[in-house]
């Protein structure tokens, strides 16, 4: 395809930035994308430690089986035969343990009800009134069906002003059941009485279709797609880390490089959080009222993160994630108790090839504030001091030893561990304070707490998981809603259709 005359600069190499570059570059846009790391994808990157790969932020994915949703995005994106996948078990990719007992979410939406009532048999129809209710919000969004648009309308305004908490209410008075269905809550680390119905529900829809573990590494899914921008004549640059926004009167005319290079470019997308993005715009066009609304919007929770490489042939492969709430109110997790930490956590193994029997890592990840690594705020990589080791340290330690009361002597299989807190995660995907999923939907607050694509400035937009939602799917969304800026939206959704 001849190249567009029209040069897009895309500031940050996340997925949402890399999904960005893939379109418009296929649709003969001259691209250019500047990462500030050595290594691209946000929270597609992995690292290596002890000779095994530790993925950082993309887990585990669904909706992967032929005809499911992201199963057409993927396939529109050239991902299928470039990222290897495993399925977790089908009938129980996900176990909650709640407060003692341990309960299994099943793929399929009459299997998920099956098994769910084998241990809620009373229930039975609150179980299938909520899946309805679930799969109703999910076939209601036109993005989440590939079906043509024709108005803005992404999410009916009831899913956007309940909260999850009284949504799951509303289908049961079961208070148990109630934990156990938000139970998944740290894929969107929801707040009680804020997160919108609409996150938990499309989050939910999308693992009960299918769900998957990447074999090898997340970072499998950012070089595929770098790999098709620069086949379709777009460049992906690393080490390119972008100081400022240059405006002149009216739009954007270039980024300057911590180098000091400058990049000019007709239109520009920014894939970096839009508290990050505002720091480098010094522009009059960016008003002050706008400036200090998204400066001023909470952000999820951060975590704390032990990453762990097993004696071989020590820990048989689990197929499944495993949530661990020690209280009855998985709620109560986000406002956690500093001296009774970890309440809460999650752990996963990974999968390093096709039907593993033996597990070579996994991950275990916990809660955690930015207010508990504040003190070492502005500090680098590696040079933290001592007090800061022995303070991961203890937290991994008590991560461990609540891991071990429920997987008793797995301890004794740790061959190595490696930790990393929000102060890491904040470093490496460059979000606001190590928050996990960016800025925090609202249901009190919809309009306040919604990040448009747009921006202020009408040459320079924005993406990631802060527009749309967060997420391989929300991410995937919220870069084809950028990209209908340039293309329209009904264009990208015919050639995700064609490619069918």
């Amino acid at each position: 395809m001849p190249m567009n005359k029209n040069k897009i600069v895309i500031v940050g190499s996340g997925l949402g930035g890399l999904v960005c570059g893939y379109v418009l570059s296929k649709n003969g846009y001259d691209v250019t994308i500047l990462e500030k790391n050595a290594q691209i994808g946000g929270c597609l990157q992995t690292f290596r430690r002890g000779g095994v790969k530790f993925d950082t932020g993309m887990h585990y994915i669904g909706s992967m089986l032929e005809n499911q949703i992201l199963h057409r995005f993927w396939n529109y994106l050239g991902l299928l035969d470039t990222v290897p996948l495993q399925q977790l078990d089908t009938e129980g990719y996900d176990v909650i343990s709640l407060a003692g007992e341990t309960f299994k979410f099943a793929n399929g939406y009459e299997r998920f009800a099956d098994t769910l009532s084998q241990q809620f048999p009373n229930n039975r129809s609150d179980i299938e009134t909520y899946l309805t209710r679930v799969r109703e919000i999910a076939d209601a969004s036109p993005l989440y069906n590939l079906r043509k648009i024709n108005n803005n309308i992404f999410i009916e305004a009831d899913y956007i002003k309940t909260s999850i908490n009284d949504f799951i209410a509303s289908s049961t008075s079961n208070t148990k059941l109630q934990n156990v269905l938000a139970g998944n809550l740290p894929l969107y680390a929801g707040v009680k009485d804020k997160t919108p119905t609409y996150v938990h529900a499309l989050i939910h829809n999308f693992y009960i279709q299918s769900a998957f573990r990447i074999i090898g590494g997340s970072d499998t899914i950012a070089h595929s797609l770098a790999k098709s921008i620069e086949k379709f004549g777009g460049k992906v640059r690393t080490n390119a880390e972008v100081e400022k926004f240059l405006c002149d009167e009216t739009h954007a005319t270039g980024v300057r490089l911590t180098t000091g290079e400058v990049v000019e470019a007709d239109y520009f997308v920014s894939n970096v959080h839009p508290h990050a993005t505002l720091s480098k715009i010094d522009s009059h066009i960016i008003r002050k009222a706008y400036r200090e609304r998204v400066s001023n919007l909470e952000n999820t929770i951060s975590n704390f993160t032990v990453y762990i490489k097993f004696k071989e042939n020590a820990t048989p492969y689990l197929n499944y994630n495993y949530y661990f709430y020690e209280l009855p109110d998985v709620w109560k997790s986000n406002d956690y108790d500093i001296g009774k930490w970890p309440q809460s956590y999650l752990f996963m193994h990974q999968c390093h090839q096709k039907d593993p029997v033996y597990a070579q890592s996994a991950e275990l990840i916990g809660y955690m504030h930015f207010d508990e690594v504040r003190r070492w705020e502005g500090t680098r990589v590696g040079h933290r001091g001592q007090e800061y080791l022995d303070f991961k340290e203890q937290k991994a330690d008590k991560l461990l030893e609540s891991l071990e009361q429920s997987f008793p002597g797995i301890r004794s299989c740790i061959e190595s561990y490696y930790t990393s807190s929000p102060l890491t995660y904040s470093d490496y995907t460059a979000t606001h304070e190590g928050s996990m999923y960016g800025i925090i939907r609202d249901k009190n607050f919809p309009s306040q707490t919604y990040v448009s694509q747009r921006t202020k400035i009408p040459n320079l937009f924005m993406t990631g998981q802060n527009i749309n939602s967060h997420g391989i799917l929300g991410v995937t969304i919220g870069g084809i809603i950028t990209c209908a800026e340039f293309l329209g939206i009904n264009k990208i959704i015919q050639e995700i259709y064609d490619n069918i």
